[in-house]
C-alpha cells in the first residue's frame, strides 16, 4: 500500500515547479531547509493554520516511498510527527494535485478519500 503524504502550496509556485521539473519548495521550505508536508490526518489542521482564507491553492499528494531516506518523521506542532523532505521532491512522486477551493463553512475543503 502507497504511503501518501499531502503539500499545500499555491498554484503558481506549482506552475512554476512544473516548469522546472522540479519542486525545490515554497518560501518557508526554503526558509526552513526542509520540504514541509502532512499526513492526511494533518492537512486540514495545517490549512486551517497556516493557510485559513487564502484561494489560489493546490494540494499535492506524494507517494512518500518513492521519496525514500531523504523523507522523514519529526515532531513538530503538539509533538505530533509530521513529514519532511530533506531535498527537493522529483515532480515523478507526485499521484495527483487538485484546486485546494474554500468550502461554504470558509474552511477549505478536501477530497472524501482522505482520512
Amino acid at each position: 500500500m502507497t504511503e501518501i503524504v499531502y503539500k499545500i502550496v499555491p498554484d503558481a509556485v506549482w506552475r512554476s515547479a512544473k516548469e522546472n521539473g522540479v519542486f525545490e519548495g515554497a518560501e518557508v521550505d526554503l526558509k526552513d531547509g526542509f520540504i514541509h508536508f502532512s499526513t492526511g490526518a494533518q492537512a486540514r489542521e495545517t490549512a486551517r493554520l497556516h493557510f485559513a482564507g487564502m484561494s489560489g491553492l493546490l494540494l499535492v499528494a506524494v507517494d512518500a516511498t518513492a521519496l525514500g531516506d531523504t523523507l522523514r518523521h519529526e515532531p513538530s506542532r503538539g509533538g505530533d510527527l509530521f513529514p519532511h523532505l530533506y531535498g527537493n521532491l522529483p515532480l515523478s512522486a507526485v499521484l495527483w494535485e487538485m484546486p485546494l477551493l474554500i468550502g461554504v463553512d470558509g474552511r477549505h475543503a478536501f477530497p472524501e478519500i482522505m482520512p
